[in-house]
């Protein structure tokens, strides 16, 4: 009967282990695929840049970059999304240390700053639209909707995931799942942060300077 149970509790050690391998496996095995999706957005980016340097003259007789951008309001929105980004950061070590209430107020101050870069870009976008300088007027206005508006659009998902872990923090807290969601959800809100520089500095910036 001992011997027996001295079996049964070193078959217990032996499992608990195992499924803790799993387990771990599992969450490197997400956070690996999320990279992976990342590099082919990162591909597709890459597409977007290039047809707009392609085209980024092609004004059709239209008009160009100095007379379309607003730099000041540009920049400012550039400001609200990279601040987001260190918001963002900021939310890391509490979620590091099983805080929920800290972790999901910076997770909201960033869905704010998130909510307000889209909220600018639409704007931007209904009043070229407003001044006839919409996708269909050029070339270059084709390109420029297409990437601006397709990193608008990964903000806007970005924001509803932000949106949907702040419910689920709030059901099931700071769980070894909700921790690699929020990871992932870091990865692809600085990529997205990445992606903008290279459209400030290549679509407005150089478009207006040169």
């Amino acid at each position: 009967m001992t011997d027996r149970m001295g079996d049964i509790r070193e078959t217990d050690i032996r499992w608990h282990p195992t499924e803790m391998e799993e387990h771990d496996h599992g969450g490197g095995a997400t956070v690996l695929g999320f990279w992976i999706y990342l590099m082919s957005d990162a591909l597709i980016f890459a597409s977007l840049f290039a047809m707009f340097g392609v085209v980024s003259s092609s004004y059709a007789g239209g008009p160009g970059p100095r007379q379309l951008f607003d730099l000041p309001l540009v920049a400012l929105n550039t400001a609200l999304l990279l601040a987001s980004s260190i918001t963002f950061g900021q939310a890391i070590p509490h979620m590091e240390a099983g805080r929920v209430g800290p972790t999901r107020t910076w997770l909201a101050v960033t869905g704010l700053l998130g909510a307000a870069f889209v909220g600018i870009e639409f704007y931007e976008f209904a009043h070229l639209v407003q001044e006839g300088a919409g996708p269909q007027r050029s070339a270059f206005l084709s390109a420029f909707f297409t990437l601006v508006g397709t990193h608008g659009a990964h903000v806007t998902v970005g924001l509803i995931w932000i949106a949907t872990m702040l419910v689920q923090l709030g059901q099931h807290g700071l769980t070894g799942e909700m921790k690699r969601r929020i990871i992932c959800l870091s990865m692809f809100w600085h990529f997205l942060d990445i992606i903008w520089i290279g459209v400030f500095n290549f679509v407005y910036l150089f478009g207006v300077i040169r």
